[in-house]
């Protein structure tokens, strides 16, 4: 599994899942940390990995070992076994607004119009690209810690529900929920 250098230094790899899914994997960052011992410090690194399928399943994972690729192997392992699946609207955003928090991480995340592109800070980036939404504007009110960022993405990605799985909730059907141009005409005459 070589790592070609792209992306500003990040490494990227492609490869399938068990669904026959092409993956893609995001180094989102890597951290050295140290352990104080009698004899003095032991290092290892700890590394966040984004993994997806650019279809609509996104994951994370963090992993530490002695040297960096196991990290990263670690990282990547535990990426892909908590996908989740993100419902999106035409392919490329968001069906409606959402906010995420975890921990002092807090996130905004709207949909946006074709030919927005992605406007998102660094780890979220990451798993924007990953998870292959095209169009989004989000931004960071929390921490700026990767890992909080990451996880808050994650958790209002999670909680985005597309039209057809609400209206099932509701026991009705998606033109009920939107209403059609004829009723809002009927509506607004009375």
């Amino acid at each position: 599994m070589a790592r070609e250098a792209r992306d500003g230094g990040r490494g990227r790899e492609r490869e399938r899942d068990r669904d026959g899914d092409e993956l893609i994997d995001k180094l989102v960052t890597i951290n050295r940390v140290a352990k104080v011992v009698k004899g003095g410090r032991r290092f290892a690194f700890a590394a966040l990995v984004v993994v997806g399928d650019q279809k609509g399943r996104v994951g994370f994972g963090a992993g530490k070992a002695k040297e960096v690729p196991e990290a990263i192997r670690k990282a990547t392992e535990r990426a892909k076994r908590g996908m989740i699946r993100v419902p999106m609207k035409e392919g490329r955003t968001l069906h409606h607004d959402i906010e995420g928090h975890y921990g002092a991480g807090h996130v905004v995340l709207r949909s946006a119009p074709a030919g927005t592109g992605i406007i998102a800070g660094g780890p979220m980036r990451a798993v924007f690209e990953t998870l292959g939404i095209g169009d989004v504007v989000a931004k960071s009110l929390g921490s700026r810690n990767p890992h909080n960022m990451v996880k808050a993405t994650v958790a209002a990605l999670a909680n985005c529900a597309s039209p057809r799985t609400v209206a099932a909730r509701r026991g009705k059907k998606v033109a009920d929920l939107f209403g059609t141009k004829r009723e809002k005409e009927v509506t607004a005459d009375v």
